[in-house]
């Protein structure tokens, strides 16, 4: 079976392929030779310098020119600023960056919570659990039910009005998306007041000075309406953005019977999708369009996954497993499909 190139596999059966025994071992020790595991701090220096840079000069901007509506102009600069810092947050979490979980958490802490208002222990908690059981409809929160539903079973148990909803949410995705942002800064504050969360008091130091620093800049620079519309635009930009570089990784990819799932490399390669494209592509989602790579190696920097992909497309290939890859608007079509194909299973 040639590896496939389609926006989606389908529901693989038991009947399905299964890899030769010690088959992930040996992906990893081809890629662990070609040197693509090893750290590679410079790139990941100099993203963080170019961020703070420009970080920076926006807000000069907006403190040496207050109250003038053209700063609002700013916002959408502001928007791909706080989710390429989110995406170096993710690369720290995943240890990409550091080998140290002293210096990534202090890293993490700083990229995360400072700059980006997000917790960081929170987000490392529930991301991990998605790389662990990825579109496993019990343990990964990235499909839990929520505002949208990914499976048929969870559309059938929906009634009355979260009925309706669940019909229309392939239409009202991208619309849910301009919230994505807000909803990420109050879970992780939700998530900071529980018991037992970590480093609570470091997080929330982080925390607030990031979400009061912003609301100062927008007040003091800044009318009450000007402000208003810098922070929906803002905010809803960033969400979007947010939305469009993470769900063409897995939406619409299938949900494994048990044999599979349990096997590491089938259970990472089958749920996920790779999107077509070349640096550019890289840089606008992170490292995230090498999303089959990125979850066989989490730890992987971002800068190896492009050299990484060849090695695990012509692996899957000899070893007949499925590989799904292909363009961003296949991908966003593939997904939208899949939540107006579960949306129609609601009563």
């Amino acid at each position: 079976m040639a590896t496939r190139t389609a926006p989606f596999l389908p529901a693989p059966g038991p009947e399905a392929p299964q890899p030769p025994t010690g088959a992930y071992a040996e992906l990893v020790r081809e890629v662990r030779e070609r040197g693509l595991l090893r750290r590679r701090p410079g790139p990941y220096a100099a993203q963080a310098v170019v961020l703070v840079t420009a970080l920076a000069a926006v807000v000069t901007t907006m403190l040496l020119r207050p109250d003038a509506w053209w700063l609002v102009a700013l916002a959408p600069a502001m928007a791909v600023i706080t989710t390429q810092t989110s995406f170096l947050g993710h690369d720290i979490g995943h240890r990409q960056v550091a080998r140290s979980a002293v210096r990534s958490r202090a890293l993490g802490l700083l990229a995360g919570n400072l700059l980006s208002g997000l917790s960081y222990s929170w987000w490392v908690g529930k991301h991990n659990a998605h790389h662990a059981h990825p579109n496993d409809l019990a343990r990964d929160p990235d499909v839990a039910v929520g505002a949208l539903v990914w499976d048929a079973d969870q559309a059938r148990s929906r009634r009355g009005a979260a009925a309706w909803w669940t019909r229309h949410q392939a239409a009202l995705f991208v619309p849910l998306l301009t919230l994505e942002a807000v909803n990420l800064h109050v879970s992780s504050v939700r998530a900071l007041l529980r018991p037992g969360a970590r480093w609570r008091l470091a997080e929330l130091t982080l925390l607030a000075t990031h979400l009061l620093g912003y609301a100062l800049l927008l007040v003091t620079t800044l009318t009450w309406g000007q402000a208003l519309v810098f922070l929906a635009l803002h905010k809803g930009l960033q969400g979007l953005y947010l939305g469009a570089s993470f769900a063409p990784g897995h939406k619409g990819m299938p949900v494994l019977v048990a044999d599979q799932a349990r096997d590491p490399l089938l259970r990472q390669v089958l749920t996920s999708r790779d999107v077509r494209g070349g640096w550019w592509t890289d840089a606008v989602l992170g490292g995230l369009n090498y999303q089959i790579e990125h979850h066989l190696f989490p730890s992987m920097p971002r800068a190896n996954l492009r050299h990484a992909q060849p090695v695990v497309r012509d692996f899957c290939a000899r070893n007949h497993i499925p590989y799904a890859e292909c363009s961003a608007y296949a991908s966003y079509s593939a997904g939208l499909r899949h939540l107006r194909r579960v949306g129609s299973a609601s009563t």
